[in-house]
C-alpha cells in the first residue's frame, strides 16, 4: 500500500491509499480519483517526504488491506446514512443556514447541505463549525 498526498483544483488537500504507484495512474487515467469534499477530478499527487521505518515490517496481505478498506467504507457509510436520517437537508442553502445557526438568529440543529468551496472557507474562517460528509457509496463496478 502506498499513500499519496494529493489536491483537487479547488485547493482542497487529502490524503488517499493505493496497492501501488501503477494503481493510483490507472485509478486516475478511469476518473476514479476524486476529491472527497467537492467531487472534482482534477485531481494531482503533492510532493511527500518518504516514511522511513527504524524496523522492517511486512505489508498487509491482500485479504488484510481489503478488510480495512471494506470496514472503512462501511463505517464513512454509517455515518452519512446517519446524517442524512437524523439531520434537517437543506440543499443549497447551507452555508446561509449554517451561518444563522451559528449567530443565534435561526433555531439550533443539525443540517446537511451543499455549499461552495468559497462559502465553506468562509464559514470556516468566521468560525462557523463545519465538516465534509463522506462521500456516497461507490458503484462496486468502479472499484478495484
Amino acid at each position: 500500500m502506498i499513500r499519496y498526498a494529493l489536491q483537487c483544483d479547488a485547493d482542497h488537500g487529502f490524503e488517499a491509499w493505493f496497492s501501488s504507484s501503477s494503481d493510483y495512474d490507472a485509478q486516475s487515467q478511469r476518473g476514479l480519483v476524486e476529491c472527497p469534499y467537492c467531487g472534482s477530478h482534477g485531481v494531482t499527487k503533492q510532493i511527500m517526504a518518504p516514511a522511513v521505518a527504524g524496523t522492517r515490517r511486512e505489508a498487509p496481505s491482500p485479504e488484510t488491506a481489503a478488510k480495512v478498506r471494506s470496514m472503512m467504507m462501511d463505517v464513512a457509510h454509517q455515518v452519512r446514512s446517519h446524517v442524512e436520517q437524523n439531520f434537517d437537508y437543506v440543499g443549497d442553502t447551507f452555508a446561509r443556514e449554517a451561518r444563522a445557526i451559528h449567530e443565534g438568529v435561526a433555531e439550533k440543529r443539525e443540517i446537511y447541505g451543499e455549499a461552495t468551496p468559497t462559502e465553506i472557507k468562509a464559514l470556516k474562517a468566521d468560525g462557523v463549525p463545519v465538516s465534509p460528509l463522506p462521500p456516497p457509496p461507490v458503484d462496486p463496478a468502479k472499484v478495484n
